[in-house]
């Protein structure tokens, strides 16, 4: 509930003590416009090397052990939850095991799991049985397209012309390099020898991105790294990471949101850019981005991040598009002209009515949709009684593209686990999606060995059709959550100590210029502001601890 009194009481974090004024980051700012803490008013990092409006490196870090049910419960497979005379791992007395260290190890161990799930493909299924990769679940595009798109071949991508329906490599620029890269460290043999060689290559690449991605999700909300073994346990990214190249995208896009939590526009707009050049859906982070610096009057920090995400990714894609123009559209036409395939809901939609959406129409009606996802986020941008969370907004963004796409390659799930882990950190609700996903992952793999299998063993069509609303379902459940906690910013788990948007960067703590509907009325409880007697448009939100929290 709303407040307007400090309280005292224990803070749920690693020390258990009282909170102090450290417990919690403001929301609102003076009547001069400049952060509550005394940062500079531009958003410029402080003089102690962290920014004036997040809270000082000596801030306890939140212990999800502590917070958490699930993961109290988890937590007693390896000793039980943290405790009032834990040694945190970070400082000279901490040891070697601090949080992030921790996070990467898991996210390498869990993706070397995963390595192991693809073996019956990777020892003969990818080369010998049509079905067998499907009924073991452990296809992967990576040896396929190897032979397929002229790695093995010694063609050069975008330059070289394709035997087959698809004269050029169907990738963007930057993925392309990635798959070029990958076939330069392939050493020579047999083809089942190059193929294998070439997916083991690509697997220890791509461990590098898994490691990444954990890691900027860990250290994106400085009081709360244990969040980022959200990603690192999250049981699809083990099962998918390997399907194609997607993590190569994630973990730039994971990085361009660190580097924009650390108040550096420019560097998170030549990271989202290079992501853009590897994956086209990091492009949609950028409307959440503008909504956000609008209600807070930060444009200049988004026209920056504007200009350098697109600075780099002409920078990858100029040379390509100049040398080699018709290999280079050919991405931008396969995906305009890919007929509606597995996993989306015109798939389903179509199966179920015996009529064939064609292309041209499911790209109609997947933009109307798209667009109207939009406008429904322009709303809760700007008339959210509190300023969402860039997490909150980036997530629904790319959920909803996800939800209204032509296809849901099993692999797509990559894109979202970063945002739901930032967004929602709460172990119930991720594991409830996660769920969803990994019976979607079996469900279809069954599905195509039912359908490749002359003895039709497998997962009929009835069956996959469940599998597809599970994953719509779980997608859904997961944005309505976080659509409540935007609602009701006292059900954010992030918000409860008092924090306003560790993500946020130049948007942490700042004050709205532009809102409407609800919070362009000031609520019953809102505060007068200092020295003027005016009451502020901003709220009081916040847990017992949370001293000062203004939101």
């Amino acid at each position: 509930m709303p407040s307007l009194k400090k309280t005292n009481g224990p803070l749920d974090g690693p020390e258990g003590d009282r909170s102090g004024a450290a417990g919690a980051a403001p929301h609102g700012s003076p009547a001069d416009g400049s952060p509550a803490d005394g940062s500079p008013a531009d958003g410029s990092p402080a003089s102690d090397g962290t920014r004036g409006d997040t809270l000082p490196a000596a801030a306890p870090v939140v212990a999800p052990t502590r917070r958490d049910e699930v993961a109290a419960a988890g937590s007693e497979l390896i000793g039980g939850r943290y405790g009032r005379r834990a040694l945190p791992g970070s400082g000279p007395a901490g040891g070697q095991f601090t949080p992030v260290r921790v996070i990467a190890l898991v996210a390498i161990g869990m993706f070397a799991l995963g390595m192991v799930q693809k073996l019956p493909c990777y020892n003969w299924a990818w080369f010998r049985g049509t079905t067998s990769q499907y009924t073991h679940a452990c296809y992967s595009d990576i040896p396929h397209l190897f032979a397929g798109r002229g790695f093995s071949e010694g063609l050069v991508p975008y330059f070289d012309r394709l035997a087959g329906d698809i004269p050029f490599l169907e990738y963007p620029v930057l993925t392309g390099l990635f798959m070029e890269v990958a076939a330069w460290l392939t050493p020579d043999g047999s083809l089942q020898e190059q193929g294998q060689a070439y997916w083991l290559v690509n697997a220890g690449l791509l461990m590098v991105c898994a490691a990444v991605l954990a890691v900027c999700v860990a250290r994106t909300h400085r009081r709360r790294p244990w969040d980022g073994l959200l990603v690192a346990l999250a049981p699809s990214v083990a099962l998918t990471a390997t399907i194609n190249w997607d993590l190569l995208a994630v973990s730039l896009t994971a990085a361009a949101i660190l580097m924009w939590s650390r108040s550096r526009p420019l560097a998170a707009g030549i990271l989202l850019g290079l992501a853009v050049a590897a994956k086209f859906y990091p492009v949609l982070l950028l409307w959440p981005l503008l909504l956000l610096c609008r209600r807070a009057g930060r444009m200049r920090a988004f026209g920056t991040a504007l200009l350098g995400a697109a600075g780099s990714w002409l920078v990858v894609n100029l040379p390509v598009m100049l040398l080699a123009p018709e290999g280079w559209k050919q991405f931008y036409l396969f995906s305009r002209d890919r007929n509606v395939d597995f996993g989306s809901v015109w798939l389903l939609v179509s199966q179920r009515g015996g009529q064939t959406i064609p292309p041209e129409r499911a790209n109609l009606y997947a933009l109307l949709l798209l667009l109207l996802a939009a406008g429904g986020l322009a709303w809760l941008a700007f008339a959210a009684p509190r300023r969402p969370r860039l997490a909150q907004l980036a997530f629904l963004m790319v959920a909803a593209f996800v939800l209204t796409n032509k296809v849901y390659s099993p692999q797509y799930v990559l894109w979202l686990v970063p945002l739901a882990a930032l967004a929602r950190p709460r172990w119930r609700d991720f594991l409830i999606w996660q769920s969803c996903e990994v019976l979607y992952y079996l469900g279809i793999w069954m599905y195509l060995a039912f359908t490749g299998s002359g003895s039709k063993q497998g997962l009929p069509l009835d069956g996959y059709h469940f599998a597809i609303v599970l994953h719509l379902l779980g997608t859904l459940y997961l944005c309505a959550v976080v659509v409540r906690d935007i609602l009701a910013p006292e059900k954010d788990p992030v918000r409860k100590d008092g924090s306003d948007d560790p993500s946020g960067g130049v948007l942490d703590g700042a004050r709205d210029v532009f809102v409407v509907g609800r919070a362009a009325r000031p609520a019953r409880h809102a505060a007068p502001a200092p020295e003027t007697g005016e009451q502020e448009l901003l709220v009081t939100w916040g847990t017992p601890g949370a001293e000062g929290s203004r939101g």
